[in-house]
């Protein structure tokens, strides 16, 4: 019989999600992000909360608004354009702003 081996949403993820960063600080945890910021998505794996997929670890998105404590982020993914809600944690801002 075929080993199906049960893959969750952290599944081989080893090496993409080790936390190199250190601690979090309250800075980080807080930073406020404007409406059509360019960002990229680098998942803190020590803060589960509002983290995606682990697909979308490195992708470069804008900023659509916010839900809550957590913000709308558009990503593309080969044709498809994807609507992510992520906490602002696993963000990082690229700079430049789009219209």
């Amino acid at each position: 019989m075929v080993n199906k081996k049960a893959r969750g949403k952290r599944g081989k993820t080893r090496s993409k999600l080790k936390n190199k960063a250190g601690k979090a600080s309250v800075n980080q945890i807080l930073k406020p992000f404007v409406d059509g910021t360019k960002i990229q998505v680098n998942i803190r794996s020590d803060m589960h909360g509002g983290m995606p997929a682990a697909i979308y670890h490195g992708s470069f998105g804008i900023v659509k608004g916010k839900q809550g404590s957590t913000y709308k982020v558009s990503v593309k993914k080969g044709n498809l354009e994807n609507t992510l809600i992520v906490h602002g944690i696993h963000l990082k801002e690229q700079g430049g702003k789009t219209k």
